[in-house]
């Protein structure tokens, strides 16, 4: 399950990128950038793929952590709280970050 509140977040914070999709995955619901998961939401906050090289640049941010759905470290991705989601510096800085790394990858 995911908020739908969650979710009009990060459409509204993605509205000006060309390609983004969304697809339900792992309970929640993500956003795909040419079919590359850049971020997503799920009942208590959203989570972000950033890529490693800029993992160490978002967990600087408050309210940004590692994500571990299962208790193991996902590296690359990264856990948004609550209230990071809702301070829009926070959310586009993060946001950046993802896109620089997503938008590298191939189309798929």
């Amino acid at each position: 399950a995911y908020d739908e509140a969650h979710a009009e977040i990060f459409r509204r914070a993605l509205a000006h990128l060309d390609h983004v999709t969304e697809k339900k995955m792992f309970g929640g619901l993500c956003f795909l950038l040419r079919g590359n998961m850049i971020c997503g939401v799920h009942q208590d906050g959203g989570m972000a793929r950033v890529g490693k090289k800029h993992e160490a640049a978002a967990l600087k941010l408050q309210g940004v952590d590692p994500l571990s759905f299962t208790g193991r470290r996902m590296g690359g991705m990264v856990e948004i709280n609550e209230a990071a989601l809702k301070e829009e510096e926070t959310l586009d800085t993060v946001l950046q970050l993802a896109k620089d790394f997503v938008g590298g990858l191939p189309t798929k």
